[in-house]
């Protein structure tokens, strides 16, 4: 019968599922559970990740379990909640096998849990700009690694407000280890990707984020002093930032920035903080159509970009203080997605090279591949869905909503030795429901 479900223990999924290849599954299953020392804690893990992918509904244990025939509720529990398995090495297994998508970016994407209740590791009532009210809430964020035509997630970072770190009480409850600490979501998502770049042994990818909602001098100039490429939204009228246009002439020296080499200032024009139109005068004078696939509608797009150097900085007193990583260049693009504006509709900063000023702005746009998956296969696949309350527990459902959704997108990639024909991956039916 259509949708009946069979016991994925063996190596069968649903007819729902179809579309998911059981070889995929295998193999990063095989692949990425290489670290999880016990045979019993790798069949476990078999079984709920053919669960997240068969199961209809809300992803929760008992789903799970009835779905695998019964009576392993507890068992699957114990593996999730209690199992001292370390996450990071499975994900870390899980980037490797993704670099057969091609990734050209490793996007930064939040993620907010709303919660009933109290007891969820992380949960607190905050204001969410998302939905435009207080929400009793956890907050995370994803790298995910992306393509052009497919992404997944590969790491991820719930952020622990002081209300829990500082409650041993709450600490012991969630399982919380000694040397977890409060981290706002931006400095979590950058301490992840410092981590991937130093320890995964993978290529390294521009870093892109959006960081309209916080400070983006501090988190710019840990990137710069870690030597990381990015491209991060940002909004330059935001209190205490400062943006110092500078003019380049002919080239004399230059500088190293992470993964390119731009020409050294050799006069610098301050624009006092606030003088928006300084800024857009320079970013119109340099205008150039960019053709880009616009993954939010589907549709081939093009867009007017311009960019020009500056120093990033804080006002101090009226003089512009520069920014650490010794007072780098970094490239202001503004893109006008809408032509009767005067003004830019958003604007980017980046330390990757002028010279490429249309491929640095398609790879900004990859965050829109990043947000129709989350919506079109992530939430399908329970990214939501997780009712335990130790933060060991957490980590452990998102990993393997991570494998999930890696068998998800590599069921529509060929693979071969010759290089990956990438297609645009086939969601199962609940999925393609739940987005329509």
């Amino acid at each position: 019968m259509p949708g009946e479900r069979q016991n994925y223990g063996s190596a069968e999924i649903s007819e729902e599922s179809a579309a998911i290849s059981e070889e995929v599954v295998s193999e990063i299953i095989s692949r990425t559970f290489r670290s999880i020392p016990r045979s019993d804690q790798r069949r476990w893990g078999g079984i709920y990740v053919r669960g997240l992918l068969s199961v209809s509904g809300k992803k929760t244990m008992r789903a799970i379990a009835d779905g695998a025939g019964g009576g392993v509720e507890q068992s699957l529990y114990q593996f999730i909640t209690k199992s001292p398995w370390a996450a990071e090495p499975v994900r870390r297994e899980l980037a490797g096998l993704l670099l057969r998508l091609q990734p050209r970016a490793w996007v930064v994407q939040p993620l907010v849990i709303a919660k009933v209740g109290e007891h969820s590791v992380g949960v607190e009532r905050r204001w969410v700009s998302e939905f435009g009210r207080v929400v009793n809430c956890q907050r995370a964020v994803g790298v995910w690694l992306a393509a052009d035509q497919a992404s997944c997630p590969v790491e991820w970072r719930l952020e622990l407000p002081e209300s829990w770190t500082g409650d041993a009480a709450l600490r012991r409850r969630a399982s919380i280890p000694d040397g977890v600490r409060p981290c706002p979501p931006e400095q979590c998502a950058v301490d992840a990707v410092s981590e991937m770049a130093r320890d995964w042994g993978i290529p390294h990818r521009p870093v892109v984020m959006d960081l309209r909602e916080c400070d983006p001098y501090d988190i710019c100039a840990v990137l710069l002093e870690r030597r990381l490429p990015f491209a991060v939204r940002i909004d330059p009228a935001a209190r205490g930032l400062a943006l110092h246009a500078v003019r380049s002439g002919p080239r004399t020296g230059s500088r190293a920035t992470g993964t390119a080499e731009v020409p050294a200032a050799q006069t610098g024009v301050p624009h006092p903080p606030g003088s928006a139109f300084a800024l857009v005068s320079e970013l119109s004078r340099q205008c150039m159509p960019v053709e880009w696939f616009d993954h939010s509608m589907g549709t081939l797009r093009a867009t007017s970009v311009g960019a020009t150097r500056v120093l990033l900085g804080r006002p101090a007193s009226g003089v512009l203080r520069p920014a650490p990583a010794d007072q780098q260049e970094l490239l202001l693009m503004g893109a006008w997605q809408d032509s009767s504006r005067r003004t830019p509709s958003e604007y980017w900063l980046t330390n990757l090279p002028q010279s490429q000023l249309g491929t640095v702005f398609r790879t900004a746009m990859l965050g829109r591949r990043v947000e129709r998956d989350q919506a079109e296969i992530g939430e399908g696949l329970g990214v939501r869905d997780f009712e335990g309350r130790s933060f060991r527990g957490w980590h452990h459902h998102m990993t393997m909503v991570s494998l999930a959704h890696a068998a998800t997108v590599l069921s529509s990639v060929p693979h071969s030795e010759t290089g990956p024909a990438v297609m645009r991956p086939t969601a199962s039916r609940e999925v393609r429901m739940r987005a329509a």
